[in-house]
């Protein structure tokens, strides 16, 4: 079974729950820590679509 691919608004999403945990205090040391990571990961993800959208709109507007 493939993999899901994780959607931007899904990713940023992600990260609003988790940073609201942060800032309400509800996290232990632990938990913060696999948090921390975890927000890492979905900034990468977001940034990479980012950039792959980027480069096709930017295809997209040089081939016109």
């Amino acid at each position: 079974m493939a993999k899901e691919e994780l959607t931007y608004k899904a990713a940023i999403s992600e990260i609003e729950k988790i940073l609201a945990k942060i800032e309400e205090g509800e996290l232990d040391v632990d938990e913060l820590t696999m948090n921390v990571k975890r927000v890492s990961e979905l900034l990468k993800t977001c940034k990479n679509k980012l950039q792959k959208t980027e480069s096709e709109v930017t295809k997209i507007l040089e081939s016109d």
